[in-house]
This record gives structure tokens, C-alpha cells and sequence, in this order.
């Protein structure tokens, strides 16, 4: 068991360290060229270093930026939520700015600015999925998000999300004006299309109905291994006659890749149904505001 969990570790290492090379590509060769600021840190990273380009040359490079504003979150990330929080978010802000800061060297094909909106939406979604499959995010507005989430509990992370990422979105088009900014949301649209497609079409949470004979075993492991609830419903098979345990449970897009190795690794035969969540709210997800339920 212990080496099946080294195993895994090494695994999620590496597919955040192939995510984050494939990312930095798509900010460094397409975005940044083209003055494109797509929300996150990196973008507001792309409007720092052209401002600062006018007090000395080349401006304050990507990879500075992202680490400098992305560890102060993180460590008010451990005071909020403990020490054993995000340790692969950590290695994928520090792989993210040292992958920004060798990227940088390579050449860029001549592209305007649609094909880099293109290209460059394509190469950070792949390179976000690969990190979300692993288990991590690379910071910025996600970590921020879920930062403030902890102090405003009724709203949303994907909202908490947009509202970071659409300040910075606008910061740009102050910046570099109203075309620009359009290409940036084309970008923004094909990498959230890409990422979907690579975590299955998920979105903010999913609902998942399992039926295994080994219910018992697999509601262990996800209690476990993703720290969310399992309810148990009785069930009847009508051809067989037999009584079944069906489990039910909610988790975010990026549990929903790990759930259902777990549910693989414990019973091959298990019936998985996953469906889309559009709103959960209690424990874990969007919590009641105390002053609402009165």
C-alpha cells in the first residue's frame, strides 16, 4: 500500500511539473507577446512587467512576479487552513515561476494576435488540466479565492474567482485597450473549454452515485483519501432481487478524477453514475450565512 501511494505521489509530481512547463509556454510564447492578460497572477504579472518596462529594460520579469505575490498566499494559506495544506499547490507556484524563467529563451513562432489568443487558450488549458489532474493548482486567483472564501462563506470560490480575475481582466484593458482584451476573453473561453474536456466535462461540483457490493470499503477510502461525506441509500436490484447499498456523494471537479480511481482501484465491476452539481451548498461547499438563516 506503501509503495502504491509513493507510486501516485510521483505521478501527481509529475504531470504538475508537465502542466506547468506546457502553461508557462502558453503565457510566455502567445500571451505575453501579444500583451494578452487572461485573470491569475500571471496576468496581472503581463501588466506589471509592461508598466515596469518604462522605469528600466525588460520590465519585472513573469516568473518574479508570480512568485512573489503567489508564496505570501500560500503561507497565509497554512495560518489559515494548517501545515498540511497544499503542498503540491506550493511546488507547482515555485515549478510554474522557474518553467516561466526558462520558457521565456524559447522562440515564439510568428503568430498575430488571434492565433496567440488560439494557441495560447489550447496550451494553458491543457497545462492547467495536467495540474489539476495531479492533484494541485498553481495559486493566483484560485488560492485567493479560497483565501477570502474562508472569511465569506456564503460566496462561492468560483465566484470569489471571477470577481479576482475580472478586476485584473479590466486592469489589462485599462492597459493595452478594448481589443486586446477581447482576444484575452476568446483565450479565456478555448482554455475553459480545454480544461473541461480534460477533467470530463466537470464543472463546479458533481454528484456520484455509486453501487459495488464493496460500498462499505470504497465510502472508507473517499472519507479518507478526499476528506468529503458518503451517505448511504437502500437500494433493490429488480432482476436480482437483492438488496444494495447505493452510495452517494459530491466533490469538486478536481476530486472527481481521484474519486473514481478509487472506486476502480477497490471493486472494477462498481456502477458509477456522475452528474453535474450546479449548486451545493453546507459543509465544504457554499456555507449558510448565519444572519440568512434567521
Amino acid at each position: 500500500m506503501e509503495k502504491l501511494i509513493q507510486k501516485e505521489s510521483f505521478r501527481d509530481y509529475l504531470l504538475i511539473t508537465i502542466g506547468t512547463i506546457i502553461l508557462a509556454c502558453g503565457i510566455n510564447m502567445f500571451f505575453e507577446k501579444q500583451n494578452l492578460v487572461t485573470g491569475g497572477v500571471t496576468g496581472l504579472a503581463i501588466v506589471i512587467k509592461y508598466i515596469s518596462s518604462g522605469m528600466f529594460d525588460g520590465g519585472i520579469p513573469l516568473w518574479f512576479t508570480n512568485i512573489v505575490l503567489n508564496v505570501p498566499l500560500y503561507l497565509i494559506g497554512i495560518k489559515i487552513r494548517g501545515r498540511g495544506f497544499g503542498k503540491k499547490t506550493l511546488y507547482a507556484i515555485i515549478f510554474l515561476s522557474f518553467a516561466l524563467f526558462f520558457t521565456k529563451y524559447m522562440p515564439a513562432p510568428p503568430t498575430d494576435i488571434l492565433l496567440s489568443s488560439l494557441f495560447g487558450g489550447v496550451l494553458s488549458g491543457v497545462g492547467l488540466g495536467f495540474v489539476f489532474i495531479g492533484y494541485g493548482t498553481t495559486g493566483g486567483t484560485d488560492l485567493a479565492a479560497n483565501i477570502i472564501q474562508h472569511f465569506i462563506k456564503h460566496i462561492s470560490v468560483g465566484k470569489l474567482m471571477m470577481i479576482l480575475d475580472g478586476i485584473i481582466i479590466f486592469a489589462g484593458a485599462v492597459i493595452f485597450g478594448a481589443i486586446n482584451t477581447m482576444y484575452a476573453l476568446i483565450a479565456v473561453y478555448i482554455s475553459g473549454k480545454v480544461l473541461d474536456n480534460m477533467l470530463e466535462g466537470v464543472h463546479f461540483s458533481k454528484a456520484v452515485f455509486i453501487i459495488s457490493d464493496k460500498a462499505e470499503i470504497i465510502a472508507d477510502e473517499i472519507m479518507r483519501n478526499l476528506d468529503r461525506g458518503v451517505t448511504g441509500l437502500n437500494g433493490k436490484g429488480m432482476y436480482t432481487k437483492m438488496e444494495k447499498e447505493i452510495l452517494f456523494c459530491v466533490v469538486s471537479k478536481k476530486e472527481i478524477f481521484k474519486l473514481k480511481e478509487i472506486v476502480r482501484n477497490m471493486d472494477s465491476k462498481a456502477f458509477v453514475i456522475v452528474s453535474d452539481a450546479r449548486e451545493v451548498l453546507g459543509e465544504g461547499f457554499i456555507e449558510y450565512d448565519a444572519k440568512e438563516t434567521l
